[in-house]
């Protein structure tokens, strides 16, 4: 299993005795320090990289399981980011994901344009990115998707995605097969 983005490791107490191997990806130094003191002591056998999203050092096809959690609203390339994890998931692989996304309520899209900019100064979020749209444009089959808001969150930054999605079966495209694809 990869988990994407890790933080601090919120998300380490979610992962049972029936994850047999865990890498955590993230980008950012100090947050790989304060991630990998919390793996030790809550996922021993987990391994933790210094890795951005849109550049994950694994093989094709290496794991069965990515998770992604309010992840894919900060990275800087979030179509590469996918197509990334999409290259590291085995076929029928799957993508589990909790993401910011834009609103489908038009009056609350325009707060969120409006105030997007200082989601971005100050939480590194982009919190009204089309990300649903950006997963399956990615070429992920959409299993399972709930619509939630996020408790306690200002209304511009509250529309969730909860959901999984599936690699595609057949063999897993490289970046410049798939820029390939969307030039023709």
């Amino acid at each position: 299993m990869l988990e994407i983005g890790g933080g601090t490791g919120a998300n380490l107490s979610f992962y049972g005795p029936e994850v047999e191997s865990l890498t955590i990806t993230e980008p950012e130094t100090p947050m790989v320090r304060r991630l990998d003191r919390r793996a030790r002591k809550r996922a021993p056998l987990a391994k933790v990289l210094r890795a951005p999203a849109e550049d994950l050092p694994f093989e094709d096809g290496t794991f069965d399981v990515a998770v992604s959690t309010l992840v894919l609203c900060g990275v800087s390339d979030q179509p590469r980011a996918l197509r990334q994890l999409r290259r590291v998931l085995r076929p029928g692989g799957q993508l589990v994901f909790i993401e910011h996304v834009r609103s489908d309520d038009a009056r609350l899209a325009r707060q969120q344009d409006r105030m997007n900019w200082v989601n971005q100064l100050v939480m590194c979020c982009d919190c009204n990115r089309p990300t649903l749209t950006s997963v399956q444009e990615a070429g992920f089959t959409v299993t399972h998707v709930e619509h939630l808001t996020m408790p306690k969150a200002p209304p511009f930054v509250s529309p969730l995605v909860v959901g999984s999605a599936t690699a595609p079966v057949a063999a897993a495209s490289t970046d410049a097969e798939l820029v390939r694809q969307h030039l023709s």
